[in-house]
Protein backbone atom coordinates (compact mmCIF):
# COMPACT_ATOMS: atom_id res chain seq x y z
CA UNK A 1 0.00 0.00 0.00
CA UNK A 2 1.25 3.33 -1.04
CA UNK A 3 2.63 5.67 1.71
CA UNK A 4 1.08 9.05 2.13
CA UNK A 5 2.75 12.11 0.47
CA UNK A 6 3.24 14.15 3.66
CA UNK A 7 5.11 10.49 5.33
CA UNK A 8 8.44 12.31 4.33
CA UNK A 9 7.63 15.50 5.88
CA UNK A 10 6.64 13.57 9.90
CA UNK A 11 9.51 15.30 11.42
CA UNK A 12 8.04 18.73 10.24
CA UNK A 13 4.81 17.68 11.23
CA UNK A 14 5.69 16.45 14.56
CA UNK A 15 7.60 19.45 15.30
CA UNK A 16 4.69 21.69 14.20
CA UNK A 17 1.97 19.55 16.57
CA UNK A 18 4.65 20.05 19.82
CA UNK A 19 4.64 23.64 18.73
CA UNK A 20 0.64 24.15 18.64
CA UNK A 21 -0.17 21.64 21.20
CA UNK A 22 2.09 21.22 23.99
CA UNK A 23 2.88 23.33 27.12
CA UNK A 24 3.61 22.14 30.71
CA UNK A 25 -0.15 22.46 31.67
CA UNK A 26 -1.24 20.19 28.56
CA UNK A 27 1.97 17.09 27.62
CA UNK A 28 1.35 14.89 25.00
CA UNK A 29 1.19 11.20 25.30
CA UNK A 30 2.49 8.81 22.71
CA UNK A 31 -0.82 8.26 21.75
CA UNK A 32 -1.74 11.49 21.38
CA UNK A 33 0.66 11.99 18.99
CA UNK A 34 0.23 9.12 17.15
CA UNK A 35 -3.45 10.38 16.27
CA UNK A 36 -2.16 13.96 15.85
CA UNK A 37 0.37 12.65 13.02
CA UNK A 38 -2.80 10.83 11.59
CA UNK A 39 -4.94 13.84 10.77
CA UNK A 40 -2.18 14.75 8.20
CA UNK A 41 -2.57 11.22 6.71
CA UNK A 42 1.05 10.08 8.48
CA UNK A 43 1.41 6.85 10.08
CA UNK A 44 3.54 6.27 13.00
CA UNK A 45 4.32 3.34 15.68
CA UNK A 46 5.23 3.98 19.41
CA UNK A 47 8.82 3.14 18.92
CA UNK A 48 9.04 5.85 15.90
CA UNK A 49 7.62 8.65 17.78
CA UNK A 50 10.29 8.09 20.51
CA UNK A 51 13.10 8.44 18.10
CA UNK A 52 11.43 11.40 16.55
CA UNK A 53 11.43 12.99 19.94
CA UNK A 54 15.11 12.29 20.48
CA UNK A 55 15.70 13.89 16.69
CA UNK A 56 13.77 17.12 17.43
CA UNK A 57 15.57 17.81 20.78
CA UNK A 58 19.32 16.76 19.05
CA UNK A 59 17.65 19.79 16.35
CA UNK A 60 17.20 22.11 19.13
CA UNK A 61 13.86 21.84 20.40
CA UNK A 62 13.56 21.75 23.97
CA UNK A 63 11.19 18.49 24.62
CA UNK A 64 10.93 17.58 28.42
CA UNK A 65 9.24 14.28 29.74
CA UNK A 66 6.10 14.73 32.30
CA UNK A 67 5.00 11.91 34.43
CA UNK A 68 1.39 11.64 36.19
CA UNK A 69 -0.93 9.23 35.67
CA UNK A 70 0.50 8.85 32.20
CA UNK A 71 3.96 9.75 30.56
CA UNK A 72 3.54 13.38 28.31
CA UNK A 73 5.98 15.57 26.41
CA UNK A 74 5.95 19.28 25.84
CA UNK A 75 7.94 21.97 24.44
CA UNK A 76 9.96 23.49 27.21
CA UNK A 77 10.96 26.41 25.25
CA UNK A 78 10.08 28.94 22.81
CA UNK A 79 11.15 32.28 21.41
CA UNK A 80 8.58 34.30 23.87
CA UNK A 81 7.66 33.21 27.19
CA UNK A 82 4.00 33.64 27.64
CA UNK A 83 4.44 36.61 30.11
CA UNK A 84 6.13 38.53 27.63
CA UNK A 85 3.48 37.87 24.48
CA UNK A 86 0.50 39.02 27.10
CA UNK A 87 2.96 42.04 27.35
CA UNK A 88 3.22 42.01 23.50
CA UNK A 89 -0.48 41.82 23.01
CA UNK A 90 -1.45 44.75 25.84
CA UNK A 91 0.79 47.18 24.02
CA UNK A 92 -0.26 46.13 20.45
CA UNK A 93 -4.36 46.54 21.76
CA UNK A 94 -3.37 49.81 23.85
CA UNK A 95 -1.54 51.73 20.72
CA UNK A 96 -3.48 53.94 19.55
CA UNK A 97 -2.10 54.51 16.44
CA UNK A 98 -2.43 50.63 15.20
CA UNK A 99 -5.96 50.40 13.67
CA UNK A 100 -8.36 47.45 15.25
CA UNK A 101 -8.35 45.52 12.30
CA UNK A 102 -4.57 45.59 12.06
CA UNK A 103 -4.12 44.99 16.09
CA UNK A 104 -6.42 41.91 15.57
CA UNK A 105 -4.14 40.68 12.70
CA UNK A 106 -0.94 41.08 14.66
CA UNK A 107 -2.21 39.50 18.09
CA UNK A 108 -3.20 36.67 15.67
CA UNK A 109 0.22 36.65 14.39
CA UNK A 110 1.39 36.69 18.26
CA UNK A 111 -0.54 34.29 19.47
CA UNK A 112 0.32 31.62 17.28
CA UNK A 113 3.98 31.64 19.03
CA UNK A 114 2.67 29.83 21.90
CA UNK A 115 0.56 26.78 22.12
CA UNK A 116 -3.44 26.92 21.17
CA UNK A 117 -4.05 26.13 24.74
CA UNK A 118 -1.75 29.22 26.33
CA UNK A 119 -3.08 31.27 23.27
CA UNK A 120 -6.35 31.33 24.63
CA UNK A 121 -4.70 33.46 28.11
CA UNK A 122 -4.16 36.51 25.13
CA UNK A 123 -7.32 36.41 23.54
CA UNK A 124 -9.01 36.94 27.10
CA UNK A 125 -6.23 40.38 27.34
CA UNK A 126 -8.16 41.59 23.83
CA UNK A 127 -11.30 41.26 25.16
CA UNK A 128 -10.43 43.35 28.29
CA UNK A 129 -8.64 46.20 26.49
CA UNK A 130 -11.14 48.84 24.65
CA UNK A 131 -9.18 51.96 23.37
CA UNK A 132 -9.31 54.83 20.89
CA UNK A 133 -7.88 53.65 18.30
CA UNK A 134 -6.42 55.73 14.97
CA UNK A 135 -8.81 55.26 11.43
CA UNK A 136 -5.93 55.38 9.09
CA UNK A 137 -5.19 51.31 8.29
CA UNK A 138 -1.59 52.20 6.09
CA UNK A 139 0.00 53.81 9.46
CA UNK A 140 2.37 50.85 9.37
CA UNK A 141 3.80 50.81 6.12
CA UNK A 142 4.39 54.75 6.38
CA UNK A 143 6.39 54.03 9.59
CA UNK A 144 8.46 51.27 7.31
CA UNK A 145 9.07 53.88 4.50
CA UNK A 146 9.56 56.54 6.92
CA UNK A 147 12.20 53.92 8.63
CA UNK A 148 13.95 53.04 5.50
CA UNK A 149 14.30 56.93 4.20
CA UNK A 150 15.80 57.70 7.73
CA UNK A 151 18.61 54.58 6.98
CA UNK A 152 19.04 56.13 3.64
CA UNK A 153 19.10 59.47 4.24
CA UNK A 154 16.61 60.55 1.70
CA UNK A 155 13.74 62.89 1.92
CA UNK A 156 10.25 62.09 2.14
CA UNK A 157 6.43 63.39 0.73
CA UNK A 158 3.68 63.23 2.28
CA UNK A 159 -0.17 64.47 2.60
CA UNK A 160 -1.08 65.46 5.78
CA UNK A 161 -4.75 65.64 7.25
CA UNK A 162 -7.40 66.58 9.86
CA UNK A 163 -10.70 65.07 10.83
CA UNK A 164 -13.85 66.47 9.76
CA UNK A 165 -16.77 66.67 12.17
CA UNK A 166 -18.11 63.42 9.57
CA UNK A 167 -14.85 61.79 10.31
CA UNK A 168 -13.61 62.43 7.05
CA UNK A 169 -10.67 63.33 5.96
CA UNK A 170 -9.48 66.90 5.40
CA UNK A 171 -6.23 67.49 3.73
CA UNK A 172 -3.84 70.32 4.33
CA UNK A 173 -2.09 72.77 1.97
CA UNK A 174 -5.48 71.41 -0.18
CA UNK A 175 -4.10 68.21 -0.82
CA UNK A 176 -0.89 68.91 -1.86
CA UNK A 177 2.73 66.92 -1.14
CA UNK A 178 4.79 68.16 1.99
CA UNK A 179 8.47 67.31 1.63
CA UNK A 180 10.46 66.67 4.44
CA UNK A 181 13.88 65.42 6.04
CA UNK A 182 12.88 62.98 8.59
CA UNK A 183 15.20 62.72 11.95
CA UNK A 184 13.54 60.05 13.84
CA UNK A 185 9.99 58.91 15.19
CA UNK A 186 8.29 59.55 18.48
CA UNK A 187 6.27 57.91 20.91
CA UNK A 188 4.73 60.34 22.89
CA UNK A 189 1.09 60.46 25.03
CA UNK A 190 0.60 57.96 23.26
CA UNK A 191 0.53 58.94 20.02
CA UNK A 192 3.22 58.14 17.16
CA UNK A 193 5.23 61.26 15.73
CA UNK A 194 7.98 62.01 13.08
CA UNK A 195 10.48 64.55 13.54
CA UNK A 196 11.55 66.45 10.40
CA UNK A 197 14.47 68.83 9.74
CA UNK A 198 14.20 71.89 7.31
CA UNK A 199 17.21 73.08 5.53
CA UNK A 200 15.95 76.23 3.85
CA UNK A 201 14.08 77.51 7.56
CA UNK A 202 16.71 75.54 9.64
CA UNK A 203 14.21 73.93 12.30
CA UNK A 204 12.65 70.98 13.79
CA UNK A 205 9.10 70.97 13.13
CA UNK A 206 7.11 67.39 13.73
CA UNK A 207 3.83 65.79 12.32
CA UNK A 208 1.26 62.78 13.68
CA UNK A 209 2.10 59.86 11.87
CA UNK A 210 -1.33 58.40 11.67
CA UNK A 211 -2.70 62.08 10.13
CA UNK A 212 -0.47 61.36 6.97
CA UNK A 213 -0.83 59.31 4.07
CA UNK A 214 1.19 58.62 0.50
CA UNK A 215 4.40 58.54 2.61
CA UNK A 216 6.99 58.07 0.28
CA UNK A 217 10.72 58.22 0.02
CA UNK A 218 12.34 60.33 -2.68
CA UNK A 219 15.62 60.13 -4.67
CA UNK A 220 16.55 63.53 -3.19
CA UNK A 221 19.14 63.50 -0.29
CA UNK A 222 18.15 64.99 2.74
CA UNK A 223 18.67 68.24 4.21
CA UNK A 224 22.37 68.09 6.37
CA UNK A 225 22.08 68.90 9.98
CA UNK A 226 23.55 67.81 13.13
CA UNK A 227 22.31 65.09 14.19
CA UNK A 228 24.26 64.64 17.62
CA UNK A 229 23.31 68.00 18.66
CA UNK A 230 19.52 66.95 18.39
CA UNK A 231 18.42 65.96 21.70
CA UNK A 232 15.34 64.34 21.06
CA UNK A 233 14.12 63.89 24.89
CA UNK A 234 14.97 67.96 25.49
CA UNK A 235 12.70 68.50 21.87
CA UNK A 236 9.86 66.53 23.04
CA UNK A 237 9.80 68.26 27.03
CA UNK A 238 10.07 71.91 25.22
CA UNK A 239 7.06 71.07 23.10
CA UNK A 240 4.96 69.76 25.94
CA UNK A 241 2.42 67.13 23.98
CA UNK A 242 3.34 68.22 20.64
CA UNK A 243 1.18 70.78 20.39
CA UNK A 244 2.97 74.45 19.20
CA UNK A 245 3.54 77.38 21.51
CA UNK A 246 6.36 79.81 22.35
CA UNK A 247 8.49 77.99 24.51
CA UNK A 248 9.34 79.80 28.28
CA UNK A 249 11.53 78.78 30.77
CA UNK A 250 8.92 78.63 33.87
CA UNK A 251 8.35 78.40 37.26
CA UNK A 252 6.30 75.87 38.14
CA UNK A 253 4.96 75.34 42.40
CA UNK A 254 2.67 71.93 43.47
CA UNK A 255 1.75 70.42 46.43
CA UNK A 256 4.26 67.44 47.62
CA UNK A 257 1.36 65.07 47.00
CA UNK A 258 2.29 65.68 42.97
CA UNK A 259 5.70 64.56 43.12
CA UNK A 260 4.92 61.44 41.19
CA UNK A 261 2.93 63.12 38.51
CA UNK A 262 5.51 65.92 37.95
CA UNK A 263 8.41 63.33 37.53
CA UNK A 264 6.33 61.18 35.31
CA UNK A 265 6.02 64.23 33.18
CA UNK A 266 8.75 65.70 32.99
CA UNK A 267 10.93 63.31 34.11
CA UNK A 268 13.51 62.07 36.92
CA UNK A 269 16.24 65.05 36.03
CA UNK A 270 13.74 68.09 36.58
CA UNK A 271 15.17 69.95 39.43
CA UNK A 272 12.89 70.20 42.36
CA UNK A 273 13.10 72.97 45.07
CA UNK A 274 11.73 71.74 47.91
CA UNK A 275 9.85 74.55 51.03
CA UNK A 276 8.79 74.57 54.08
CA UNK A 277 4.96 74.49 53.35
CA UNK A 278 4.77 71.00 51.97
CA UNK A 279 5.16 72.42 48.30
CA UNK A 280 8.14 72.09 46.16
CA UNK A 281 8.66 74.02 43.14
CA UNK A 282 10.02 73.27 39.57
CA UNK A 283 12.56 75.17 36.43
CA UNK A 284 11.57 73.73 33.38
CA UNK A 285 10.86 74.86 29.43
CA UNK A 286 7.78 74.17 28.67
CA UNK A 287 5.21 75.09 25.72
CA UNK A 288 2.81 78.36 25.85
CA UNK A 289 0.01 76.20 24.91
CA UNK A 290 -3.63 74.97 25.96
CA UNK A 291 -2.33 71.53 26.69
CA UNK A 292 0.39 73.02 29.16
CA UNK A 293 -2.49 74.60 30.60
CA UNK A 294 -4.92 72.09 30.60
CA UNK A 295 -2.24 69.83 32.65
CA UNK A 296 -1.82 72.25 35.33
CA UNK A 297 -5.72 73.38 35.36
CA UNK A 298 -6.36 69.33 35.80
CA UNK A 299 -4.47 69.69 39.28
CA UNK A 300 -6.74 72.36 40.91
CA UNK A 301 -5.44 74.50 43.87
CA UNK A 302 -2.36 72.14 43.97
CA UNK A 303 -0.70 73.46 41.24
CA UNK A 304 0.69 76.81 40.60
CA UNK A 305 2.02 78.84 37.37
CA UNK A 306 4.65 81.79 39.48
CA UNK A 307 6.73 82.58 36.68
CA UNK A 308 6.86 83.94 34.10
CA UNK A 309 4.37 86.68 34.16
CA UNK A 310 3.21 86.15 30.54
CA UNK A 311 2.47 82.78 31.71
CA UNK A 312 0.53 83.65 34.58
CA UNK A 313 -1.40 86.13 32.42
CA UNK A 314 -2.32 83.53 29.54
CA UNK A 315 -3.72 81.15 31.74
CA UNK A 316 -5.52 83.79 33.88
CA UNK A 317 -6.73 84.49 30.51
CA UNK A 318 -7.84 81.40 29.76
CA UNK A 319 -9.92 80.47 33.08
CA UNK A 320 -11.54 84.01 32.00
CA UNK A 321 -12.25 82.83 28.50
CA UNK A 322 -13.92 79.15 30.02
CA UNK A 323 -15.77 80.87 32.59
CA UNK A 324 -17.75 82.88 29.68
CA UNK A 325 -18.63 79.33 28.52
CA UNK A 326 -20.33 79.03 31.74
CA UNK A 327 -22.84 81.60 32.36
CA UNK A 328 -25.25 81.84 35.37
CA UNK A 329 -28.75 80.96 34.57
Amino acid sequence: MASSPNQKMKLLYLMKIFLEKSDEQSPLTVKDIIVALAAYDIKAERKSVYSDIKLLCKFGIEIEEKRSKSVGYYVTQRQFELAELKLLVDAVQSSRFITKRKSEVLIKKLSSLTSNEQAKHLKRHVYLADRAKTMNETVLYSIDNIHSAINENKKITFKYFDYSVNKERVFRKEGNLYAATPVTLCWNNDNYYLITYSGYFGNYTHYRVDRMSDVSATDENGDAHDVSKFNIAEYAKRVFGMFEGEVVRARLSFENSLVNAVLDHFGNDVWTIPSDDGWFDILVDVSASPVFFSWMFMFGGWAVIKEPDSLVSEMRELIKDNRRQYPKK
